[in-house]
């Protein structure tokens, strides 16, 4: 090959490892640890059951459901302090609130913008899909 072609092709390399990079940067900054969609009737009864309560206004079982949820992990898209609540999802077994939880986001409580499933106490989440 002659010494000439090699810059265009040096170039061409390149061009596509810069690509490759901002593509891999941009997916970097997204919310961490936020799983694939689950439809709202996949979800077990007692979670279907803090999705009604969350929609109707309540009343619920726990006096921490509704509270403000800190993000603190940043797994969630980053929003405003008090943007997010947390509501609990009763763990069949459990002696306390347990792991599950369902997080809705939005500026009317009954109305949410979007809500997510966590089994694994934030650890991950799931956008729940009606």
């Amino acid at each position: 090959m002659p010494f000439s072609r090699r810059p265009a092709k040096v170039g061409a390399l390149l061009a596509l490892s810069l690509a490759a990079l901002v593509s891999f940067g941009a997916q970097a900054k997204g919310p961490a640890g936020l799983g694939a969609d689950v439809s709202l009737s996949s979800l077990p009864p007692q979670a279907r059951k803090t999705d009604q309560l969350i929609h109707s206004g309540g009343p619920f079982p726990y006096a921490r459901d509704g509270v403000v949820f800190g993000n603190y992990e940043k797994r969630l898209e980053r929003k405003p302090r008090g943007y997010y609540h947390e509501y609990t999802v009763p763990t069949p077994g459990a002696r306390n609130r347990g792991a599950r939880r369902i997080i809705c986001g939005g500026d009317t409580p009954t109305e949410p913008d979007a809500c997510f499933y966590t089994e694994d106490h934030y650890s991950s989440f799931h956008r729940i899909v009606k």
